[in-house]
Parts: C-alpha cells; structure tokens; sequence
C-alpha cells in the first residue's frame, strides 16, 4: 500500500507539494541503518590502537544548525566550530600485540576527532565536539580512561592548515604534540574574545567591488564573502590564540598574539613554530586559502625570527600555474630546525619555456644566512616525502602528459642532481609502485620507513582482475622489489599499519566474510577483531566483473550486481550508474578499478540499494572521455559518453540480464552532468537520476572538472556540454536531487532549478527535489532516507513499470 502511495505522491505538482520526509521500503532501511565496523589506527610506538566507530548519519536537528559561510568556510556559530562534524561516536583502546580491548567511556552524544597520539604513545588527546564549544580531552591508554582539559576551547576553523603555505609535512591541526610527550600546541578560542559581530540589519552603505585591467581565472566558488559585516564575522570565528596545553596540570601558556592561524607546526627540536597567518585585505571573489599571508618562524615568546614570505592575494593565478614565492612549507624531519620550501623558476606561468619549473630550497636555524638551494624540477614540483637521514622523494608532473616522475634526492647536498627510480602516467594503475609506509620519530615527526637501502612500500595493487594490496620491499641503491606481503585471489586484504619489518596489521574481508583486522608476524597471523556481518539479508546479491569494449576498441567494464534469488536469463529492469573521467589513451581508460572481493556494504544514498528492489546494477559502469591531450580531451565529450552508455546497455542486454526497454541512468555531481546529456542527446534509457549536477556550463566559464579553456575561448564548447542548451531534447523523465547549501565549486543549485524550469517549459517530464540545508553530499539520516525513497519511487514508476511500449528511437 505505501509503495502504491508513493507513487501516486509523485504525480503531485511540484508547487503543490507539501511533503515530508518519506521512508524507503523497510529492506532498505535495514541494510542502510546497519551498525559500522569500528576503524584501527595504531600508536607511534606500536604499543596500542584505537577502534573509533563513526557516526553514520546526523540527524536533521544538527545539519539544520545555524551556519555561516564565510569565505569558503561553514562554521557553527554556537560552537565556534565547522557546521556538520564528520566525527566518531564511539573510542575504545585496544592493546597490541594481544588484541584486549577496552572501550572509553565518553560523555553522552560524545562527537570526537581530532586524534593526535604523543610522540611515545603513551598519551592519546582529542576533540569533543558540543553544542557549545569544542573541547579537549586526553585518554591514558594503559586504563583506557578519558578526562576533559577544563577551560581550554578548541579552534578548528582552518584547522585542515596549509593551503599555499601549504605544510607539505603536516601540521596546521587543532592539536600537535610536542617532542617532550607532555605538552600539546593547540589552537584554541582567544579566552578574552569580546561577543561577535551583530547582524547587520540595516546596510551602511552599498557593496563595492573594483578591477582595474589584471586578467586573471575567476573559477566559480561557493560560500564566499559577500560584505563588510561577513569579513568582520569571518575574522571573529577564524581567529585563534596559539597556545602550550601541559597535559598533567592543563596549565596553558599563550604564544604571541591572536590571529587567523590557517596552519602551525612545531619545529623538531620544539623550540620554534612555523606559522601560517591568513590577514587582510579579504576577497569577495576567492575562498581563504587565497587570502594573503604570511609564513614566518615563531619562537616560544610568539616572536617573529623569522619570516619566510608574505604571499599576496592569489586572484590572478594562470589555468594551470602557481603564484611566485614559497609555497609547501615545511620542517625537514630528521634536522633540528630547518626549513625546506618550493618556489618557481617560471613566474607560475606553465606556458614559459624554461628548463625548470620549481625548485626546493632550505634554510637552518637561526635562519640568517641565504636560503640554498638543494633540487630543481623540469617540471611542477608535486610532493615531497622525508626519510631518515636526509634522503627524500621528489615527485614532478607534466600535466599535459600527465606523467609523474619521483626522483630521490639527499637534502643535505646543495643541488642533488637527483635519481629517477619511478615514471609513468599518474593514471596508470597497474605500474603504481605504491606509496612509502611512514612512520613516526621520537620528535614526532613523520618519515618513510627505512631498513638500510631498503623502504617499504603499499599500495592498491591494480591488475587486469581486480586490486590485489600489497606490502613491498624496495632498494633504493638497487631498484630491487622484495614482495612482502600481496592480497589472495579470494580476498580484498589491505594494510593498515607496518609495526617493523615482519610485523604488520591488516585489514581482510571476502564477499561473505566481514572486514576484521589481522596482526601479521612473519608466516603467523592471528586475528584481532571478530565482527559479525551485520547484514546477512544480503548476502544472496551476486557481484561479477564484466569486461567488454566500446565500438572504437577502448576496453571498459562495469560492476554488475543481480538480486538475491535471481533466475538466470531473466531480462531486469537495469539502473547504470556512473561517473566520467577523463584519460590520455585507450590503455589507461580502460583498466579494471575496485575488486569483486569486497564485502559486498550498501549504505548512504547508494545506487545498490536497487538490487534490492528487483534491479540489475551496473555500478562503476566505465564513462572514460580519451584524447591525447588535456586541453581538447572534452571536443568530443558527447560523442564519448554515448558510446560508452551504448556498449554498456549492450553488453548487459547480451548477457541476459537487461531489459533493453527498462533501464535507467544515474550519477551524482559530474555524474549527474553525464546523466543530463545522455537524456538530452539519446533515447536509451526510460528515465535518469541525477543529484547534485551543474547543466549549464556558462555558469562556469573559466573551467570546470578538467577543461581549462574558458567559454570566451571556446563557447561552442560550452554550449555543447550544457545539457540546459538542448532541455527540448530530454524525452524521457529526470528526477533532479539537489542540496540546498551545496558547498561544491559550480555545482550551484540554481542549476537543478533552471534545468526543471526549461523542462516543465518545454513539456518534458521532470521533477525537482531540494533538500533543506544539505550540502553537496547528503548528510542527514531524513534526508538519506527520503533520497532513497525517491529514487526508488522514480525508478519504479518509469523504469521497472514502463510497460512493453518500445524505446522511440534514439
């Protein structure tokens, strides 16, 4: 009866439409309110791990929270915090090697993160986020007992730290332990801050915006300043004291001034910080991490001893480029103090023809003499990571080739010339050589582990069957690879933490065993965890690789899931979901991502939540966009796209297992741009789906996803990817899914809103769903539910009860 309902409800006109959240059939809801697996993460010193369990959905009342969205940032005013926390509500301390547990008792509605281990292990500190405040507590993991810093309010507003300051080595956290293993560095809410800004309810004057002649990319952002009073809020909520916490009394020490501290990090030997301090003037154009700064060396007074660089407003940075001057600052490891930093030889400007692009350069304490420089790049410096000893890696890419080499350089030599013991295309899975296990020193800084020559190495492990994890072995003097460790055919096991050379922890699961976690010891392994499958109910859904190509020869392949009980031969009502990448040539588009061996887990708003409603999935369907070149990949976007829809759609028909006269089309985001163009230029599909999408590409005219041709360049272009241009061309049905507040760049909503009023205009058949104060991605437990309630309903009444009637051509 309710399934009756629901879709007669959706034969309401939308203005007319008054409705409250909706439920999906109790199956779903089931599966989907499942409890989650807890997460290990493991200590310095290998001595004990955390099993946190997150929250999976918040409620309603608390993404319904005030909000403000001030340069690029969502903050809870009430708590000084970010709207929304993505955090843990369950801690418990399990010990190793043994596996005893023992859970934290937590506060009632107890919302943590913000882990941060001391250095020896022996001292766990986090956040607890309240209504009120977000506060800091410290946890003995000998007793497993938990107590609240009293008096200290946390900060996090920026507190993911960097941006072009960027330390590239961490830092910028809320919390860092110092090398002495009882104090903590904390940003924390300035204890003397006055009351925030009032509203502005009558303006002072109008709102003013002036250029004068620079060009520059103005890419499309959300959430930016709009006035006066919005600076004035931002600098209130933003601004932190830097201070010591001592983690036995709670004594805190102030360190300099308050300020708009976008990232800190303490030096290794403890004595300085390197601070990244976001000031005025504000933009109304960019997002914080744009906002000038400056990057300078504080001692433990809060003195400036030294300033690294004052980074103006990057407002006028070339597609494809970086601004001049330091840029991913950060403290090399293994010395005492000094600073390491990247800077470019070619103004930023990618189209200069130079014979290099960046170079790193360092500077020792007390930092009075001239910076050295210690490696050049060909190409735009990408990352760095720090072994013992002064070695490092150095990762340069060609972004028009998409080719990433990583060099390994010693620091301590004034211009290394380097050592090239990794290239390949950055989407060339299959020869990803993985990346190097780190591990934490006693001054608490992290490096990649190291045994002699050797280093040790993780990674997906793609192959033509599937990803196969694996822990290597490998010799930087030699270039040898000893495998270590590498998954089975009838698993997905991956590695989670490396204790030493023959101890490490993973993390197995099958298609009918759940994840659970294993201590591995030479050719041992004992299991550390027991968690049962907590839904068996679907168990029966049957999952299988297939593989095929598209007309022109590029291989593709989707992940097809059929309904538990299901007779061979059975042509089902289909759902393709998919999302576009783009890709240089036919062998990287067309390799295998994922594994078949996954723990088959449905959750959120998924598409696989079909397959339990009499559906065939064809998940991950493959949508690559192939063209030699970056810069004209998306020429032939559409002509792409519906090859690769094509041969997906006759694959599964050939199979036996679609309906070619019943199938549907999903995705979120660019997906659900795929989605608006395979309606508007194709009659495959019976009706589509498409959440939190952007249809008009003029409303993102300096580039989007990977086009950096604006619309002034190539307007044809954007006029033939918008799906809002050919909004007369969409026959068949189209449920748009839109987060009010969507915080993602160009994906705004008036997109979905414009695209429903052409086709409601034109006569076509659409409806339109906003969803009250969700972001880009869906958050709230109502929310989900309805979201799943919807699209079940859509994809029941035009899809798997579309009737006999044959498809009108396409």
């Amino acid at each position: 009866m309710r399934r009756t309902l629901a879709i007669l409800a959706l034969a309401i006109p939308l203005f007319a439409a008054e409705l409250k959240y909706q439920k999906p059939p109790k199956e779903v809801l089931d599966v989907m309110n499942a409890p989650l697996p807890p997460t290990l993460a493991v200590n310095p010193a290998h001595t004990y791990a955390t099993l946190a369990v997150a929250a999976r959905y918040p409620s309603i009342v608390e993404v319904s929270q005030p909000m403000l969205r001030l340069a690029g940032e969502r903050i809870n005013p009430k708590n000084n915090g970010p709207h929304v926390v993505q955090a843990d509500i369950s801690l418990s301390i399990m010990k190793l090697p043994s596996g005893a547990t023992t859970p934290v008792a937590l506060p009632a509605g107890a919302r943590i993160g913000h882990f941060a281990w001391a250095p020896d292990g022996k001292m766990l500190a986090f956040s607890n986020t309240t209504n009120t405040s977000i506060d800091l507590w410290l946890c003995d993991p000998a007793t497993a007992k938990a107590h609240k810093v009293e008096g200290v309010k946390l900060n996090p507003i920026l507190a993911g730290g960097g941006g072009r300051g960027g330390f590239g080595g961490g830092g910028g956290g809320v919390i860092t332990w110092l090398a002495d293993n009882h104090t903590i560095l904390a940003k924390i809410v300035p204890p003397t801050r006055g009351a925030a800004p009032p509203d502005e309810i009558v303006p002072l004057g109008p709102h003013i915006q002036e250029t004068s002649g620079r060009t520059g990319v103005m890419r499309t952002y959300e959430d930016l300043l709009q006035t006066p009073h919005d600076e004035d809020a931002f600098e209130y909520y933003a601004t932190s004291q830097l201070a010591l916490i001592d983690s036995s009394s709670g004594a805190v020490t102030p360190i300099g001034k308050s300020g708009i501290l976008e990232g800190v990090s303490p030096s290794p030997d403890g004595k300085d910080f390197l601070v990244t301090a976001v000031h005025r003037p504000f933009s109304y154009l960019v997002p914080v991490n744009d906002f000038p700064k400056d990057i300078a060396v504080w001692d433990r007074a809060g003195k400036v001893v030294f300033k690294v660089a004052s980074l103006p407003l990057a407002d006028h940075v070339p597609i494809g480029g970086v601004l001049p001057g330091a840029r991913q600052v950060r403290w090399e490891p293994s010395a005492a103090a000094t600073l390491i930093w990247v800077e470019a030889l070619d103004g930023g400007n990618p189209k200069e023809n130079v014979p290099h692009r960046d170079h790193l350069v360092a500077l020792k304490a007390p930092f009075q003499d001239q910076p050295s420089e210690v490696f050049k790049t060909e190409e735009r410096f990408q990352g760095m990571q720090f072994g013992e000893k002064n070695i490092a890696l150095v990762e340069d890419f060609n972004r028009m080739k998409r080719w990433v080499r990583t060099f390994e350089i010693d620091a301590a030599k004034p211009n290394d010339s380097g050592k090239v013991i990794w290239s390949r295309n950055n989407q060339d899975r299959y020869k990803d050589p993985g990346t190097p296990v780190q591990h934490e020193l006693p001054n608490g800084q992290r490096v990649f582990l190291q045994s002699g020559d050797w280093i040790f190495l993780d990674g997906a492990g793609a192959t033509p069957n599937g990803d196969h994890p694996f822990l290597d072995k490998y010799n930087l003097a030699t270039g040898e690879t000893q495998h270590i460790f590498r998954c089975d055919d009838s698993h997905y096991e991956s590695v989670v933490a490396v204790l030493d050379e023959s101890h490490f922890i993973t993390r197995r699961e099958s298609p009918t065993e759940p994840p659970n976690y294993y201590l591995h010891s030479g050719t041992a392994e004992k299991a550390l965890t027991h968690y049962a499958d907590p839904t068996p109910q679907i168990r029966g859904i049957h999952k299988e690789l297939i593989t095929y190509k598209r007309a022109d020869g590029v291989p593709l392949s989707f992940t097809l899931y059929l309904p538990a009980g299901y007779n061979k031969g059975t042509a089902l009502p289909t759902v393709l979901w998919a999302y576009p990448y783009e890709y240089n040539d036919a062998d990287t588009a067309g390799q295998i991502t994922g594994s078949t061996q996954r723990f088959t887990t449905i959750g959120g708003y998924s598409e696989l939540f079909f397959a339990l409603e009499g559906y065939a999935v064809l998940a991950g369907t493959a949508m690559p966009i192939v063209g030699s070149s970056p810069e004209t990949v998306n020429d032939t976007y559409i002509e792409q796209v519906v090859a690769d829809a094509q041969a997906a759609i006759d694959k599964a028909v050939s199979m036996g297992v679609t309906d070619r006269n019943r199938v549907g089309v999903g995705g979120h985001s660019y997906g659900a741009f795929m989605t608006g163009n395979l309606l508007a230029h194709t009659r495959f599909f019976r009706a589509g789906i498409a959440e939190s999408g952007a249809y008009n590409r003029t409303l993102t005219p300096f580039g989007f996803q990977t086009e950096e041709r604006t619309l002034w360049q190539v307007p044809e272009l954007y006029l033939k990817m918008s799906p809002f241009m050919y909004a007369d061309k969409i026959k068949d049905a189209i449920l748009m899914i839109h987060g009010e507040a969507d915080d993602n760049s160009g994906t705004f909503p008036i997109n979905s809103e414009r695209l429903y009023a052409a086709v409601k205009g034109l006569g076509g058949t659409a409806r339109l769903v906003m969803l009250p104060d969700e972001a880009h991605g869906y958050r709230a437990k109502e929310t989900i539910e309805h979201v799943n309630w919807e699209k079940i309903s859509w994809f029941d009444k035009y899809v798997k009860n579309a009737g006999d009637q044959k498809p009108r051509g396409e």
